[in-house]
């Protein structure tokens, strides 16, 4: 079984809402997923991007390939993300 994380669309017509999703390759786009591990809004301005980190790292690591819309993602997210110094 491939993993990838991917959008899974939400949201009334016109004005979409994603889900970021762990979900079998094999599986369609709005169907059944493993977890959901964020959440994307393009209807603000800016977009609002959700990640829970710890389990978006877990499955980074365990091998489940993002699609090139959640790694773009991602990657505002973690500019987005305030730099902690200790």
């Amino acid at each position: 079984m491939a993993v990838v994380l991917r959008l899974a669309r939400a949201g009334a017509k016109k004005m979409p809402y994603y889900h970021v999703v762990a979900t079998d390759s094999r599986n369609p786009r709005d169907g059944k997923f493993i977890e959901a591990v964020g959440a994307y809004d393009p209807n603000i301005s800016p977009p609002k991007v959700e990640f829970n980190e710890e389990r978006l790292n877990y499955w980074l690591k365990t091998g489940a390939t993002p699609s090139e819309t959640v790694s773009d993602l991602i990657k505002v997210a973690k500019k987005a993300k305030p730099a902690t110094t200790a």
